[in-house]
């Protein structure tokens, strides 16, 4: 799993803590794809770690939580996708060149059939197999087209006249011998250098297509998306803290909400937090001890660990920083991102840029 990025468009956020790591639906979001990987038969997990690299091991120790044995490699400088996973080639287990090994992009959320996926692979046998989804632009992702039988044809990374909306959807499956062929030591980038090598060679490289639900959650809209959706029962989610199925909001540990308070949307509120009477807090995502005050609103957003947003402010569309104080009268939107430990003193001013 390649989770050494430094999540940069989820900044503040990502300043504490590696984008894996971030709660999402009351665990850290590594966690959710941990357990789809155990409950597809996956028993070994290689994390290819960089940034804030210590981290993971702290959190997820040896895998057994999660029924899985786990190893870590480090890069000591950024890879790219390529890279990292040669690079953390030399933790995997077995020798076979024609062994299996599936590969994650870990800011994703998909529900897609895994086995079914590692299936074609072997059928086709396959160099490599990539998950492929639809989306309404694929000139964001990597355009993947394919012949009738699912062959992949070419692969255009974020090419502006895209021939196809099926696009690159994080998840591969590779033959072991084509990891190792992967030039060690090195920036590569298997979207722009290996991909292409392997169809320029004659490789077998296929495409499972599935229309299963699929997330990018590199955004802050979209990681608040992705939290409220697990929340919600969307996406099959048996890392989830509380009773399966679906819930207008998931309360942690000592939280507390009033009765009077309207917690709707899939919302998350973290241990220690507090919402008071009269809040709305609809379709967020509040870290361990965020508070909301009397009256207060929040929409669409992400409060960060101990954050407070005072009485009668209101946050809509905005991602609050760790410790940051947002007094009353406040009125945040359209994507405003607060940095941690920032006071925002008792105002009628409205903010819609970073501060």
């Amino acid at each position: 799993m390649l989770v050494g990025g430094q999540g940069t468009r989820l900044r503040p956020l990502t300043l504490s803590a590696p984008k894996p790591l971030l709660p999402t639906a009351g665990v850290p979001f590594l966690s959710h794809l941990l357990a789809r990987a155990a409950a597809s038969g996956v028993t070994h997990v290689v994390l290819a770690t960089c940034y804030k690299a210590s981290m993971f091991s702290e959190v997820f120790g040896d895998g057994s939580a999660f029924g899985l044995t786990m190893s870590y490699v480090t890069e000591d400088e950024p890879l790219d996708t390529g890279g990292g996973i040669r690079n953390a080639a030399r933790s995997l287990r077995g020798s076979g060149a024609a062994d299996p090994v599936v590969v994650m992009n870990c800011d994703i959320l998909s529900g897609h059939d895994l086995c079914a996926q590692l299936d074609l692979h072997v059928k086709s046998d396959a160099a490599v197999t990539l998950h492929l989804v639809e989306v309404a632009d694929p000139s964001r992702f990597g355009c993947v087209p394919t012949d009738a039988a699912g062959r992949v044809t070419a692969f255009l990374e974020k090419t502006p006249n895209p021939v196809t909306n099926r696009i690159n959807a994080g998840c591969y499956v590779f033959r072991r011998d084509v990891i190792d062929s992967i030039p060690a030591g090195r920036r590569v980038s298997v979207e722009r250098e290996t991909f292409p090598g392997l169809i320029a060679a004659g490789e077998i490289v296929m495409g499972y297509h599935e229309s299963a639900y699929w997330l990018d959650v590199g955004t802050p809209q979209a990681f608040v998306r992705g939290s409220c959706d697990l929340v919600l029962g969307r996406l099959p989610a048996p890392a989830v803290p509380g009773q399966p199925g679906p819930s207008e909001r998931l309360v942690l540990g000592d939280a507390v909400v009033a009765q009077d308070a309207s917690v709707t949307g899939g919302t998350t509120v973290g241990a220690g937090g507090f919402i008071a009477a009269g809040a709305t807090v609809a379709g967020s995502v509040l870290f361990d001890g965020a508070r909301v005050g009397e009256g207060a609103v929040v929409r669409d957003s992400i409060l960060g660990r101990g954050a407070v947003v005072s009485a009668g402010a209101v946050v809509d569309d905005a991602v609050i920083g760790d410790d940051a104080v947002i007094g009353a009268g406040n009125e945040l939107t359209r994507g405003v991102r607060i940095w941690p430990g920032t006071r925002l003193e008792p105002t009628s001013v409205r903010f819609s840029s970073d501060v």
